[in-house]
């Protein structure tokens, strides 16, 4: 098969929220909704074993700003040798981005600072390109700040805002699914894809192989890839099924 017949792959991150210093998961974002999965090295590296190229790696407790789990992450990093993380939660201002990259993660997710900071999200965007992705976490068309705590402002001024500074890409979470085992928001993502040329990134909902095979066909429209959290850690497929649907 040439690779003009080919769809070209979606890259799929396993997600690792921590709290307290635990992988966990929430329900829609909501703090006191935990569920616990054990120790975040050991989750990491399970999917790194499974075939992992990406990690997606969330510092729940610096989201919420009641703390941070900066030892744990560094043990993973330390520990997960190989595979790309992406990191998320708390990074607000140059030393915890900074902090952050030191530590070995290969891409920023920022989220709050990009939607109450806009001169400084422009400056690092400008400085760090490919290692900034911004989050863009909605509920409707309004985007959510602060853990998910907060209203941010329209998805439409921000994401127009963004691409005028340049940023690379965007993770696009549908708050209202995060952690649902509903589906993904495929008519959301099409939206966001129609209004920016820059890679996408999938997150919220995906329940199934099936969701993996319909996000996979958005893939020539723009979409990147897919991070995936409580349908791995509740069963619902392994990693190299997911990997497998997402290849080929």
């Amino acid at each position: 098969m040439s690779e003009f017949n080919k769809t070209p792959r979606l890259v799929l991150l396993p997600a690792v929220d921590i709290a307290a210093g635990k992988a966990v998961r929430l329900t829609q974002g909501e703090a006191g909704t935990e569920t616990n999965y054990g120790d975040p090295v050991d989750a990491a590296a399970d999917w790194a074993a499974q075939g992992a190229e990406w990690i997606h790696l969330v510092d729940l407790d610096a989201a919420f700003g009641r703390g941070h789990n900066h030892g744990i992450i560094k043990k993973v990093l330390r520990q997960v040798k190989g595979v790309n993380i992406e990191l998320s939660g708390g990074i607000r201002d140059d030393e915890s981005l900074e902090s952050a990259l030191d530590m070995g993660a290969k891409r920023i997710n920022l989220g709050t600072a990009a939607l109450e900071n806009p001169e400084w999200a422009a400056s690092v965007i400008a400085q760090y390109g490919e290692a900034i992705a911004v989050g863009l976490d909605v509920r409707g068309t309004t985007l959510a700040a602060r853990g998910w705590t907060k209203d941010g402002g329209d998805l439409w001024a921000v994401l127009e805002r963004l691409e005028n500074a340049g940023c690379a890409r965007y993770v696009l979470t549908d708050v209202t699914k995060d952690g649902t085992l509903q589906g993904p928001n495929i008519e959301l993502l099409k939206q966001v894809m129609a209004r920016t040329h820059r890679p996408v990134v999938a997150s919220g909902g995906i329940s199934s192989l099936d969701d993996i095979a319909a996000l996979r066909e958005l893939v020539p429209g723009g979409l990147e890839g897919a991070i995936v959290g409580k349908a791995l850690y509740a069963g619902a497929f392994t990693l190299a099924e997911a990997l497998d649907v997402a290849r080929n």
